[in-house]
């Protein structure tokens, strides 16, 4: 018997290796060469020259790597979608406030001008001293940290800053200076710091008026005055949105794009599933690239607890909708749902005035997985969604042949 040929096995591991690094820096873009990812980065420095190069051809996506860090800048589809945003690194994982927002960004800036080592103290007051800028008070933003409730959104700008190894914790703990009863040292991890920032412009750079025109222009490319450079563009555009996206639909598109993607489809989600192991799945709607080991992905539709049966409950509700559904209702049809499944949710959930919670909490997960959006008539099902539907009940006669399923609409 002859074995596999070794460069055929060298071959196979070399791609294996490949796809494990590049799916690392999808879940994970800055990985550490310490820690949890350790494994992960040392695979990256391995193959860095190819990941670089598929990464920047397909996605217009820079990788930078040193030998303690590899970061993967990632610039997203689309700009403005709310659905993802920063979280506390605890367990609750709560959305950061706009207040939390402009901490994270005062507290960087800080830290780009201070040293080595920074007290929590310390970084309070430069934040404050920053706040008191007139633009900012024009703006509406004012701290003193004298409050207990500011002192915690430091902190959890703080731990997510830990999380992501911009600090390291040397002394203390974030709970001690919250009551006012100590303080907490941290190194400053300064290749961390000055790798986080994914722009193609500094922020301080940018002149636009509104929200959506500063996006745009932080991470504008040069100007696309060719047919090659349009259509390198909407290549990035494209595959950044096949990645990051639960599902590419049609509608969102572009005719430029639309006409695009129906030419290049084949080459776009070849060339994906080739370095990540992802699946096309191409309905009439949209695609969504499908992942197999169901690992590549930061939300999930939750199976488990009461916050995991409502959202289930009402997207199999949402899914018979003809279309948008008030938050009322929604409110009304989580009170029904209660009276009939309330034995298996947590006490706190049967309590009067928590429907609105429940609502916005199994909507905002919905949303981010592409199945709802949301619209000045309510919560509206996207195709996707179909797939919760439940359809009527068919009794069969033992020994009668199956009719297969029918669905309420194709999907993406």
């Amino acid at each position: 018997m002859t074995g596999t040929p070794l460069a055929e096995v060298l071959e196979g591991q070399h791609a294996a290796e490949l796809r494990k690094a590049a799916r690392a820096l999808l879940k994970q873009p800055l990985l550490l060469a310490h820690g949890r990812y350790a494994d992960e980065f040392r695979l990256v420095r391995r193959h860095a020259s190819e990941l670089r190069e598929w990464f920047d051809r397909n996605a217009g996506w820079s990788l930078r790597t040193d030998a303690g860090t590899a970061r993967l800048l990632k610039i997203p589809g689309v700009l403005t979608d709310p659905t993802h945003p920063a979280r506390e690194a605890t367990r609750a994982a709560a959305p950061f406030t706009r207040r939390r927002y402009v901490l994270l960004c005062l507290a960087l800036a800080a830290l780009e001008r201070g040293e080595a080592q920074i007290a929590l103290g310390r970084l309070a007051d430069q934040v404050v001293i920053d706040a008191a800028d007139p633009q900012l008070a024009q703006a509406g933003i004012r701290f003193t940290l004298d409050r207990r409730e500011e002192r915690l959104d430091l902190a959890a700008v703080v731990r997510l800053l830990l999380s992501l190894g911009v600090l390291r914790r040397v002394a203390g703990d974030e709970e001690a200076y919250v009551s006012g009863a100590g303080d907490v040292l941290y190194d400053v991890e300064r290749r961390v710091l000055a790798g986080l920032l994914a722009t193609r412009r500094g922020p301080s750079t940018l002149h636009a008026e509104t929200l959506a025109d500063r996006l745009t222009d932080l991470v504008a490319e040069t100007a696309l005055d060719s047919d090659e450079l349009r259509f390198r563009a909407m290549r990035h555009s494209l595959t950044r949105r096949l990645l990051d996206d639960p599902v590419l639909y049609y509608d969102e598109l572009s005719d430029a794009e639309l006409g695009y993607l129906s030419r290049q489809r084949g080459f776009l989600t070849a060339r994906i599933t080739e370095l990540t192991g992802l699946i096309a799945e191409v309905r009439a709607e949209g695609i969504a690239m499908v992942d197999p080991d169901d690992d590549l992905t930061d939300v999930r539709m939750p199976e488990q607890g009461t916050h995991g049966h409502v959202t289930l409950l009402l997207a199999e509700h949402l899914a018979a909708a003809d279309g948008p559904v008030g938050a009322d209702q929604l409110a009304l049809r989580v009170r029904q749902l209660a009276a009939e499944h309330g034995g298996f949710w947590a006490k706190s959930a049967r309590e009067p005035g928590m429907e609105g919670d429940l609502v916005e909490q199994a909507v905002a997960r919905l949303a981010a997985l592409g199945l709802v959006s949301r619209t000045a008539g309510g919560v509206a099902p996207r195709p996707a969604l179909a797939r919760y539907a439940v359809g009527e009940t068919v009794v069969r006669e033992p020994g009668t042949a199956r009719m297969p399923a029918q669905r309420k609409a194709s999907q993406p």
